[in-house]
């Protein structure tokens, strides 16, 4: 699994159900230990079945990302100089290219290790930070992760990550700068839109469906 798969991955299994009552540390450990007994006792039916896996991660996980601060931070001025429509259709678009990588990296687990280190939090603070390292199986190194999150009214949310000292978020930031430089916002969010439905229409061919043709 490399490393951007990593990244997802325990993304997901971490910050699924954040609340302002519980310590951060300690609801990432009870959540991710929920997350994992779901996907061990239904990998093959969300193999099967990506709806299933999606109606999983759409319950467990999205409620808690605020899709809206990580699509502008990624976008930078570009959001500033976007229209409202751009805003909501790119958010849109990247919001479910991280479902499918998410989705994707659940798949992927092999009971990798996760191991929280001391975590120090005041019941005042807005912002917190859980740092943890993923043993992994097959001998490679340990992975540090470091996840970012704010409290809002109702809630935590989480915003970034950052794997060995990159931030996952600035990764999508330089990448898609470049590109709307050279080619503008419209074109792509379009070409976003075009490989989300892609990927979507493979996902339905391989499951027994006929790709081309989605509702």
């Amino acid at each position: 699994m490399n490393i951007i798969a990593f990244a997802v991955l325990f993304l997901v299994l971490t910050f699924s159900a954040f609340t302002a009552e519980i310590p951060p540390d300690q609801l990432a450990r009870e959540t991710t230990d929920k997350i994992i007994v779901l996907l061990k006792a239904n990998k093959d039916a969300y193999a099967k079945d990506t709806k299933k896996l999606y109606a999983m991660v759409d319950e467990h996980v999205l409620q808690n990302f605020d899709f809206r601060a990580m699509s502008r931070t990624v976008l930078g001025r570009y959001w500033r100089e976007a229209s409202e429509e751009q805003r909501v259709r790119f958010t849109t678009e990247f919001r479910d290219l991280l479902v499918r990588t998410y989705a994707t990296a659940l798949l992927k687990y092999n009971d990798e290790q996760i191991v929280y280190m001391p975590f120090r939090f005041n019941p005042d603070d807005r912002t917190a930070t859980v740092k943890s390292e993923v043993r992994r199986n097959d001998g490679g190194p340990t992975i540090a992760i470091n996840y970012s999150f704010y409290r809002m009214d109702a809630g935590w949310k989480v915003y970034d990550v950052t794997i060995e000292g990159a931030s996952l978020v600035t990764t999508y930031q330089s990448t898609y700068a470049a590109r709307v430089q050279k080619e503008g916002l419209d074109t792509l969010i379009k070409s976003l839109a075009q490989d989300n439905k892609a990927a979507a229409e493979r996902k339905t061919a391989s499951n027994g469906g006929k790709a081309g043709k989605t509702k």
